[in-house]
């Protein structure tokens, strides 16, 4: 077996197939232990990664905590610098290699979504970059005579920030970049899935010339996870924490970030609608209905899972739907040409994909499209109609290539079905007539609402959030990240106080 290491960011240390990270230097877990990551298509190992203990938490904890005062102070210019340094390296071969590689072997990614991280990040890091100009405060008059007001935006501390599996780069970047660029450092969790497609942002910031101790990367095992992310959470330093994933493991999060009344930023689970309305352009809706069902075998929070179409549109969008997705394969797209999806990133979790499809069917819903069976954690498309609330097909994400339809007559039963959801994070609106779309778009409860576009869309100056519930809150943004602290300065003149005069 190689050697594992986890990460805690003062030397550089070659990297292996694993580390962990802090203090500038990469660390063996402090037990020895390591744990495998297998690629999701093959089953067979790709890889270790060191499994940290208890110890080896506190120790990045400390590192950040050290690292906090100096990076604070660190002129913000000099951050600005460090992020666009960040921003070319990865856009080197180098780098864009090295994702290429990590991704392929750890999450099955097909060739859209290498493309979509390497192109994406280096955006990301400008726009982080950018970020240090409302890094300002405000002042105004006091209440007191001749006394004033400042407010200043100020760093919080040491953030706790966990990143999922399934847009690594993408996402492990958000978890940790507005927090940096804030004046935090931050000690990262990243998934057991994949360990080195995430630990690259660790050695990208570290070589574009990030101090020390400001970034520090944990791996650890899954059966040790929910121990030592209760120990973090827990612990004395941690101002913040901010977790993207499934909303039952953000509800474990956020009941142990409750018992300190700590504050956390939420990005949950999706279970985007699509309204379509009779007067929309039924091509481009089928094709961006499509695209956004299947982008990552439906592996993605903005994914689209449930479509509402106004009843006389209907006899032409589902066959359109129908025939779009008979073409799209799932399998592994390096060996096999005609294979545009790959598998999901469990059997688990292709075998939760085809149980709530079989209950959707035995409770009355019709199968459209595809053969209700797995092949290892390869799911083909699926489509499915008369899935109704109530159905776990509905209610819950799937994270899987089906779109469940549903045909209803009027404005308002379309809006009801589509508010139908404890989900709020992404929706989307197909219709010609704007003033149309405006008022529908006003009603349907998400964090953004792409009218004649994409569920899976990314506005950079303001991110994507949920509005509470399975979605999530709370914003990857300077003010999610800083404290505003107000410092009155008082008038020198002389005047009596409440009880001593």
């Amino acid at each position: 077996m190689r050697r594992a290491y986890i990460i805690r960011t003062e030397r550089t240390h070659p990297w292996q197939d694993m580390k962990r990270s802090s203090d500038g230097q990469y660390y063996p877990a402090s037990s020895a232990k390591s744990f495998s990551v297998r690629n999701p298509y093959t089953n067979n190992i790709v890889g270790y990664a060191a499994s940290a203990t208890s110890q080896d938490c506190t120790n990045a904890l400390t590192s950040a905590g050290r690292a906090f005062p100096s990076w604070e102070a660190t002129p913000h210019s000099q951050r600005r610098d460090i992020f666009l340094k960040a921003a070319d390296l990865v856009s080197t071969t180098r780098y864009k290699e090295k994702i290429t590689k990590a991704m392929r072997e750890e999450t099955a990614a097909t060739d859209s979504m290498v493309f979509m991280n390497i192109r994406r990040v280096g955006e990301q890091l400008k726009d982080a970059a950018g970020l240090v100009s409302g890094l300002k405060g405000e002042t105004f008059a006091s209440a007191l005579p001749e006394g004033y007001v400042v407010v200043q935006r100020r760093a919080m501390g040491v953030i706790f920030a966990i990143s999922p599996w399934n847009v690594p780069v993408i996402l492990t970047i958000r978890a940790v970049a507005v927090p940096i660029i804030c004046g935090n450092t931050v000690v990262l969790k990243c998934s057991e899935k994949s360990p080195r497609s995430q630990s690259i942002v660790a050695e990208l910031l570290k070589e574009a010339g990030l101090p020390p101790g400001v970034l520090n990367f944990v791996s650890m095992d899954r059966q040790d996870a929910p121990e030592l992310t209760a120990e973090i959470i827990a612990h004395p330093l941690v101002r913040k924490i901010n977790f993207t994933g499934s909303d039952g493991v953000g509800k474990i999060i956020a009941a142990e970030a409750a018992k300190y009344l700590k504050p956390c930023v939420f990005e949950l689970g999706g279970k985007a609608p699509v309204v379509v309305l009779d007067d929309a352009d039924m091509e481009k809706a089928a094709r961006a209905i499509a695209s956004s069902t299947v982008l990552h075998s439906g592996q993605l929070c903005m994914s689209t899972e449930r479509v509402i179409i106004q009843r006389q549109i209907s006899t032409i969008l589902i066959p359109a739907l129908i025939k779009l997705l008979s073409s799209v394969k799932a399998g592994d797209p390096l060996t096999d040409r005609e294979a545009k999806l790959s598998a999901l990133f469990t059997e688990d979790s292709a075998r939760n994909v085809i149980s709530m499809i079989e209950e959707a069917n035995a409770a009355g819903a019709t199968v459209l499209l595809g053969d209700v069976k797995r092949d290892g954690a390869v799911v083909q498309p699926h489509i499915l109609n008369g899935v109704k609330p109530g159905m776990r097909l509905w209610d819950k994400e799937c994270f899987g290539p089906v779109i469940v339809i549903a045909v209803a007559d009027t404005l308002d039963e379309i809006v009801d079905l589509a508010n139908a959801s404890s989900y709020s994070l992404m929706a989307g609106l197909w219709t010609r007539d704007v003033n149309v779309a405006l008022g529908v778009a006003a009603r349907i409860r998400a964090g953004c609402t792409n009218i004649n576009g994409p569920t899976v869309h990314v506005e950079p100056q303001r991110g994507y959030a949920g509005l509470g519930g399975a979605s999530g809150y709370g914003h990857f943004d300077v003010d999610n990240f800083t404290d505003a602290r107000m410092v009155v300065v008082h008038p020198s003149e002389e005047r009596a106080y409440p009880v001593v005069g």
